[in-house]
């Protein structure tokens, strides 16, 4: 029997299936509490050098490293997710990003043969490219949940999220230096 939310990746990848179990009870547990462990909001930023220049911040990827039980739970709560916006309807059919089997490059492809179409045939076409890149970053928390409640998804699922959201912070790591832990906004 599972006691305590922390798990390392290495048990949960010893026990396999056999975790299931236990994994399950940490989600019921978050989904009827309304509560999730505040460990779970902690998270360990590393910047991965990406390219160029490796003296300018710019050319780092942040990763973030978050509790392996709750990225798991967030793995389920992404699928149950995706599974009832898929059966709805919900998502647009030309929806490349973060959907299986679907590549960025695919949607370039797309994109190009959608503008060179109406160029084949003689037609001007007008393009606006926005680039949303930092948008998630951006958008105050209640937007995207008040627009979750709207797809008519369980809204304990929406509690979660929610709780997921609220009350995070992070602290980077660099060379094996932490720096102070801060708040996420």
């Amino acid at each position: 029997m599972c006691r305590t939310g922390w798990i390392s990746g290495e048990i949960l990848k010893l026990g396999g299936e056999a975790m299931i179990p236990c994994l399950l009870r940490f989600l019921n547990i978050t989904m009827n509490n309304n509560a999730i462990r505040g460990d779970w909001k902690k998270a360990i930023v590393v910047p991965t050098y990406k390219w160029g220049d490796r003296s300018v911040v710019g050319n780092y990827r942040p990763i973030s490293l978050i509790s392996v039980v709750c990225k798991q739970i967030k793995h389920v709560i992404t699928r149950y997710l995706r599974q009832v916006w898929e059966m709805s309807g919900w998502f647009y059919e030309g929806r490349h990003g973060f959907t299986p089997g679907h590549s960025c490059e695919g949607q370039l492809v797309t994109v190009c043969q959608d503008n060179m179409d109406p160029l084949d045939e003689g037609v001007k076409t007008n393009a606006i490219i926005i680039d949303f890149s930092k948008a998630f970053y951006l958008v105050p928390h209640d937007r995207p949940l008040t627009k979750i409640v709207a797809t008519g998804v369980d809204l304990r699922v929406v509690v979660w999220v929610q709780e997921f959201l609220l009350g995070r912070s992070q602290r980077v790591n660099v060379d094996g230096q932490l720096s102070e832990e801060v708040r996420v906004t």
